[in-house]
């Protein structure tokens, strides 16, 4: 057995499944190539972020729609990748983007999205990310979201956490991120579009949306943090935090590519933010 608890001889037997598998789709010369697209939260998010800044884009919001429709899985719900099994998070945030786009809520392919995100578990079983968007469009207390302090920016290199100690990925996401859950922002939502249905409690009821399902020792650690966070944050003085939502503004708006930036909702929801 490895450390995950696959047998060895099984990992073994699917690296190198795996790699016959990629070696039969080179071709001749070498290279390889596939098709260029993302699942469905990628298209999702475009529409929430219309209706976050409050301006709706309904054609481009309709070819959406039936993008959404078309790679819905039988059951119900939307894939992480193509044929792929269910997610609850990227089947909360399609649901939400159709209504938005205007789908009838008791559609058929709305309702069958419906029961598959109640019977696992509701969309207070979203991600964080998810659970981020849910927050900023009011469905969904900010205490559902951990809390991570903007003056995360403020942090010395040889501090054990530092943004340029994380992935390339993280750190464009984290700083707008930061600017997010520390201004709490509200999306304009112009229809007042709700998705209250996709609980299984309602939100306000849900007692311990941070948890630590493992039982580890660093999951106790963490929640005790984020304790100690939510409940002194508003000792930050207010100016450390203004100067710490700058730094991470001028973080991220550094490495925008002067056309379509870093991508994503994060991003675009963080500098409308700032105009609070």
């Amino acid at each position: 057995m490895n450390g995950t608890g696959i047998a060895t001889s099984t990992l073994d037997e699917t690296v190198a499944s795996a790699k016959a598998a990629l070696a039969a789709l080179q071709h001749d010369d070498g290279h390889w190539i596939f098709e260029l697209e993302a699942d469905a939260t990628i298209p999702s998010e475009t529409v929430l972020l219309f209706h976050f800044l409050g301006t709706p884009e309904p054609d481009l919001e309709s070819k959406i729609a039936a993008y959404l429709r078309r790679v819905q899985n039988d059951d119900g719900s939307w894939p992480l990748f193509a044929a792929g099994s269910g997610d609850v998070s990227a089947t909360v945030k399609a649901y939400y983007a159709l209504k938005l786009a205007g789908d009838d809520a008791e559609a058929e392919h709305m309702a069958r999205a419906r029961r598959w995100v109640l019977a696992h578990g509701g969309a207070e079983r979203s991600n964080v990310f998810t659970r981020i968007t849910l927050a900023l469009f009011e469905q969904l207390p900010w205490r559902a979201v951990p809390t991570i302090p903007v003056e995360i920016m403020l942090l010395p290199r040889w501090f054990p956490f530092h943004l340029e100690k994380v992935s390339y990925w993280s750190r464009t996401v984290i700083a707008p991120l930061l600017i997010l859950t520390s201004l709490k922002p509200k999306a304009r939502n112009p229809r007042g579009i709700s998705v209250r249905e996709l609980f299984t409690t309602a939100p306000d009821r849900v007692r311990h949306y941070i948890a630590n399902p493992t039982g580890s020792r660093l999951g106790k650690a963490f929640i005790v943090l984020d304790w100690c966070l939510r409940y002194g944050e508003h000792l930050i003085p207010r100016r450390t935090r203004d100067r710490a939502v700058q730094r991470a503004v001028d973080f991220f708006t550094a490495r925008l590519n002067g056309e379509d930036g870093l991508g994503g909702i994060f991003p675009a929801i963080a500098n409308s933010a700032m105009a609070y």
